[in-house]
């Protein structure tokens, strides 16, 4: 007989008081979790459970069983919810039967905290706004604990949890005090691929208090021998969440908000005024662009780095006036295909977890102010010759021969939202041609031999050419695509910027197709 078990429908309460029914006891209680309409003050649209099922269906019968050997109850019930759930939907169900009511009680308290506490599911709260943040349920008093009748042994590691930063409090630079700073503080990560996972997990291992997460893709098989946040049971899952879930193991004390979709040009700079550090981690140059673009103009510090086979870059940009920003340096964004990322030109796996890992200490020194180089520079790194050099950067050039970072950040953005939204989503080709467009395929002759659209009629235009050919897309509705969305977004904002303003990107390009389908 099965006590405790996950449901992804409603729960019959009248079925579950009927089954504990027991001639010998004379006392019962029952507690029921309903979702409220608000969090920590904020307004409240539904949550949504994640739970592994296996172990949480094990370790939830177990919880069971020591209530009622410890309490001497008759028996003990208990339904979770799972899936996506409305304000005032019962979520969590527990009931006791017992001899008498007081061992019935304590029995109920006992379930309901050992469930929040050790059972592997996961609540997303979903606000009105629009935004949604994964909290881990984790972090609860339990008065049973200091009970006479301690647990047996083997259970001891089931004790609430709290964030031991011995090892960096020790630090006599760090301390009590930059401990309290870093839990105060609040940290935006945009991507979370192999940059993105050391950033997050180190920020969230020294007790950053809130890390914000941008990222829209889904787990593919190839990230995984440099994404190490990850495992093979998480593939085709969004990344965003696989993120939150494995902080809030992490460290239950940190708070995540995430964002599953880019930051665009219109909402990009309130975003980051909420943070008081920005670390980028995308192999997207428009992203890249962007995101300095917001940093100059919000003040907010920024962290970038790249990578290209076996070397990687970094630069901090502080958003201080006199201080560069990426326009000092690149004027403008460089074509994708000159660039080169992961998928085309291949990475060793350690050479992003170190350029990350150099992200994540440059953000703990700039929270807790710690010692920095004063010149701005962008430092090189060589994995195969185990090199690094900094390049100074001359604040007085760049940005400053064309009236400043500020004025060049802001003519930028503001072109961007004259621009409008350029990448479109889509759940198939076909969806796309029945809205009228016509396919433009920007991959290389060889790309497409290789991996020939599905049976769709397209227009073949390598994106080198799309400028030089504009005339043959005059007479359609072009929607560029190419392998992951980066150099179809490039050409269409290229084209848009000549003239052509019904032109359009597949966001994420073909590879999020075939994850999403």
């Amino acid at each position: 007989m099965m006590r405790f078990s996950l449901s992804d429908e409603s729960v019959d309460i009248a079925l579950l008081h009927e089954a504990l029914k027991h001639a010998g006891s004379g006392g019962f209680c029952a507690f029921e979790g309903w979702v409220r309409d608000s969090n920590e003050g904020r307004e409240v649209d539904g949550l949504e459970y994640e739970a592994y099922a296996e172990l949480a269906q094990a370790e939830g019968e177990r919880i069971l069983e020591e209530a009622i050997t410890r309490y001497g109850v008759t028996d003990a019930r208990c339904v979770h919810r799972t899936g996506h759930l409305h304000v005032s939907d019962l979520a969590v169900w527990v009931g006791v039967c017992a001899p008498h009511r007081d061992e019935a009680f304590r029995a109920c308290r006992y379930i309901i905290d050992e469930i929040k506490h050790r059972l592997p599911i996961w609540k997303k709260e979903h606000y009105l706004t629009g935004e949604s943040h994964w909290v881990a349920c984790t972090h609860v008093y339990r008065e049973h604990e200091h009970e006479a009748h301690q647990p047996p042994a083997h259970h001891d590691h089931a004790r609430a949890f709290v964030p031991d930063y011995s090892r960096q409090t020790r630090l006599r630079e760090v301390g009590e005090a930059g401990q309290a700073k870093l839990a105060a503080s609040r940290v935006l990560v945009i991507g979370v691929g192999g940059l993105g996972c050391p950033v997050l997990g180190y920020l969230a291992g020294a007790g950053v208090g809130t890390l914000g997460i941008v990222d829209g893709d889904r787990l593919d098989a190839s990230n995984l021998h440099r994404q190490t946040m990850y495992d093979a049971r998480d593939i085709g899952e969004r990344k965003v969440d696989l993120a939150a879930r494995r902080i809030a193991l992490l460290n239950p004390a940190v708070t995540v908000r995430t964002w599953t979709e880019p930051l665009r040009a219109s909402d990009v700079v309130e975003v980051f005024r909420q943070f008081d550090l920005v670390v980028e981690c995308t192999d997207d140059m428009r992203s890249r662009y962007v995101s300095s673009d917001a940093a100059v103009l919000s003040g907010t510090p920024l962290i970038m780095a790249s990578v290209y086979q076996y070397e990687g870059q970094l630069q901090v940009i502080p958003a201080r006036p006199g201080t560069p920003c990426l326009r000092c340096l690149w004027p403008r964004a460089p074509a994708p295909e000159t660039v080169g990322s992961c998928a085309q030109s291949g990475v060793l796996g350690p050479v992003p977890g170190v350029l990350g890992t150099l992200q994540a200490a440059e953000a703990l020194k700039i929270l807790l102010d710690l010692p920095r180089p004063e010149a701005d520079a962008l430092l090189l790194v060589n994995l195969l010759d185990l090199t690094m050099q900094r390049l100074p950067i001359d604040a007085t050039q760049g940005c400053a021969l064309h009236g400043g970072c500020v004025e060049v950040a802001r003519e930028s953005l503001a072109l961007a939202r004259e621009q409008g939204e350029v990448d479109l989503v889509f759940d198939s080709l076909e969806d796309a041609m029945a809205s009228g467009f016509t396919l433009v395929d920007l991959r290389e002759p060889g790309e497409i031999a290789s991996d020939p659209l599905p049976g769709v009629p397209s227009l073949a235009i390598p994106s080198a050419q799309v400028l030089a050919r504009a005339n043959e897309l005059t007479t359609c509705r072009p929607l560029l695509v190419c392998a992951s969305g980066q150099r179809s977004g490039h050409a269409a904002r290229l084209l848009r910027a000549n003239g052509f303003c019904d032109v359009h990107s597949l966001a994420g390009g073909l590879r999020a197709l075939r994850t999403y389908g």
